[in-house]
């Protein structure tokens, strides 16, 4: 597998890998499509050759985002954020919320693009803990790099929703994770 991505490489093809979980389900949709805008813009966003942050990943990507109905943050200021509730209190009011990248209301996806923290500070695994939390959230999209320092992020963070789904030791409350490699 490494050597076909090499090769692929070499040839100047850019490549987006992708896994949906769990695996005895094909993926839907519209997630499918959130698939193809990351292979749309894959040559702006490619890990392998740009260094990007997260946010800067999110840019390339927000008009395809958006003309897909997701709502996408704006920027770093607190009024830009996505808020996903959590907790409701008095009055029906939001008393916990979590800031996301982008939400689909319709399906209940939250995407979440990482970049050098994804591995190195397991941000994935809280991306997951906090869609878990999450009202009306019923898939999870996380782009990982699949390079970051020489080092696999996307072949690491796939091993650990394998092991995850394969020990069914934890049952989560989402309907599908998808994992895209860029």
């Amino acid at each position: 597998m490494k050597d076909r991505a090499e090769k692929q490489r070499k040839k100047g093809e850019i490549m987006i890998s992708w896994q949906y979980f769990p695996k005895s389900d094909s993926i839907p949709e519209h997630l499918l499509k959130v698939v193809n805008i990351f292979k749309q813009h894959s040559e702006a966003i490619d890990s392998q050759k740009h260094k990007l942050t997260s946010n800067e990943v999110l840019l390339v990507l927000k008009k395809s985002l958006l003309d897909m109905n997701f709502k996408v943050e704006r920027g770093s200021r607190i009024d830009d954020k996505i808020k996903v509730p959590v907790l409701f209190g008095r009055n029906g009011q939001m008393e916990k919320s979590f800031q996301v990248d982008a939400f689909h209301e319709d399906t209940g996806t939250v995407l979440e693009v990482e970049a050098g923290r994804a591995v190195t500070n397991y941000q994935f695994l809280k991306d997951l803990f906090e869609a878990c939390m999450m009202h009306n959230v019923n898939y999870l999209v996380i782009g990982v790099r699949r390079t970051y320092r020489k080092r696999p992020d996307f072949e690491i963070v796939l091993t650990h929703f394998d092991t995850l789904y394969a020990s069914g030791r934890l049952n989560l409350p989402l309907k599908g994770i998808l994992i895209i490699g860029y």
